[in-house]
């Protein structure tokens, strides 16, 4: 749903205007993600907006729980804790595993913020073939749907390092690097 950029809204979408075509938006410049059957799932995560940079890893129960604790380890300065997710969904838009995925998240701020900050739903949606892209992409909408709030003005610029991100930022999505399929990405972990 489209909404106009004066009306309070808490909805964030891939189509139409929203808070994560701001450019004082977090984009997410860079992602990473070591998963298997046999290992506890490690992401790390590069979040670019402006000239404001933060980076994270964490592990997790899967892929999307590790990307989504880097997200907020990232980010945790500036949002003052973690934000709740409340829910979480994902479909296919076609038949066939080469079909695209809708991702649909809610979150709620951190169960630490106060007064104003403290309340809202807030949604994001992302749609790619890769479901942990996706996943992550409708995770950042919705951060920056909270963000977008007058309340939670300044947030960023007060919690930014002052690192210009590299790759993808200021283009609003991040992308999946091809020839890195040959990379030990446990090395990157380790640094």
């Amino acid at each position: 749903m489209t909404k106009k950029a004066d009306a309070p809204s808490r909805e964030a979408g891939s189509a139409g205007e929203s808070a994560a075509e701001s450019s004082d938006a977090l984009h997410l410049a860079r992602w990473t993600i070591n998963s298997g059957s046999n290992v506890q799932s490690r992401g790390a995560v590069v979040i670019a907006s402006g000239d404001h940079q933060w980076e994270a890893k964490a592990e997790g129960n899967g892929p999307v729980d590790a990307l989504y604790r880097a997200v907020d380890a990232a980010l945790h300065d500036v949002l003052t804790g973690h934000p709740r997710l409340m829910a979480y969904d994902v479909h296919a838009v076609a038949e066939g595993p080469e079909s695209d995925g809708v991702v649909t998240v809610a979150l709620a701020p951190p169960a630490g913020a106060a007064g104003a900050r403290s309340s809202g739903r807030y949604h994001g949606e992302a749609r790619s073939s890769n479901i942990i892209a996706a996943s992550v992409e409708a995770y950042i909408a919705a951060i920056n749907r909270l963000l977008a709030e007058e309340h939670w003005a300044g947030a960023t610029e007060d919690a930014g390092n002052r690192r210009r991100a590299r790759g993808a930022a200021g283009r609003g999505r991040a992308e999946l690097d091809e020839s890195a399929e040959d990379t030990n990405i446990t090395d990157w972990f380790n640094r």
